[in-house]
């Protein structure tokens, strides 16, 4: 089933979210859920906070679908290391139709817990760590617009009130 993203503004966005407890068959639901919705927006990442669900879940899939394997479903991350840095375009999908360069680390070591209960870890790096980072944030309450100057992060504040204020937002 695919699923009303929130937007910039939704107060769920700035909360931090809860530790998953129960590996069972809602978990599952709300997984499945939460690819369907990334996929058809389309993105390549989504945190539960984003469908107004208040637990440490994100999913992420850099082929968006193309690819079965590229799908990764975690609950609970954490960044055990990371290093290095990049510097790349950055957009969300609770902030539509903006972006701006946002630095995140390169690579960075991901911990986690599956669908299932089972811990697991991912290395990555490129894209990929700037996609858990991201993702991550959210759980915590950051969006990407916090990593901007405060300039640049009032300017879009600004842009989306006056969508706001039109009814386009």
């Amino acid at each position: 089933m695919i699923l009303p993203i929130l937007k910039y503004g939704a107060p769920q966005l700035r909360t931090m979210s809860k530790p998953v407890e129960s590996f069972d068959a809602d978990l599952e639901e709300i997984a499945k859920n939460m690819i369907e919705t990334m996929y058809s927006s389309p993105g390549i990442g989504l945190a539960a906070p984003q469908i107004g669900i208040n637990i440490r879940l994100v999913t992420i899939d850099l082929t968006v679908g193309e690819n079965e394997n590229g799908k990764i479903i975690l609950c609970n991350p954490e960044i055990v290391s990371s290093e290095g840095e990049q510097k790349n375009d950055e957009g969300c999908l609770s902030i539509p139709d903006f972006s701006d360069t946002v630095a995140r680390p390169l690579k960075m070591t991901v911990r986690g817990r599956n669908l299932h209960g089972d811990e697991v870890r991912y290395e990555a790096e490129g894209l990929l760590a700037r996609c858990f980072s991201h993702e991550i944030d959210h759980l915590n309450g950051v969006l990407f617009i916090d990593h901007l100057s405060p300039l640049k992060r009032s300017l879009i504040r600004n842009k989306i009130k006056k969508l706001a204020k039109a009814g386009e937002w």
